[in-house]
């Protein structure tokens, strides 16, 4: 069976919550029943499939918020917070 796709919001709705540094914060659910991000009042909040082993979740997060953004993996990177449900993570637009 098919991966369902992720459910993302609007690029220009997520690039909003990016400061003028380039810094995007994110709270994130690992091992969640599909990727996603939401976005609520002051938080972004990224699910992804991937289990918190190994680095496999953060590996997922940069990879769904790149696609949720329009942009390569490579223009995102986490910053801070690797074992972590609070990250930072730096975005090249």
């Amino acid at each position: 069976m098919a991966r369902p796709p992720a459910l993302l919001p609007d690029a220009e709705a997520l690039r909003g919550r990016i400061g003028a540094d380039g810094r995007l914060a994110v709270r994130v659910t690992a091992g969640a029943r599909e990727d996603s991000v939401t976005l609520f009042d002051e938080a972004v909040l990224v699910k992804v499939r991937a289990p918190a082993d190994k680095g496999a979740a953060n590996e997922a997060v940069i990879s769904v918020v790149a696609r949720a953004l329009g942009l390569a993996p490579s223009r995102v990177r986490l910053l801070r917070g690797a074992a972590s449900r609070e990250k930072l993570l730096a975005v090249e637009l």
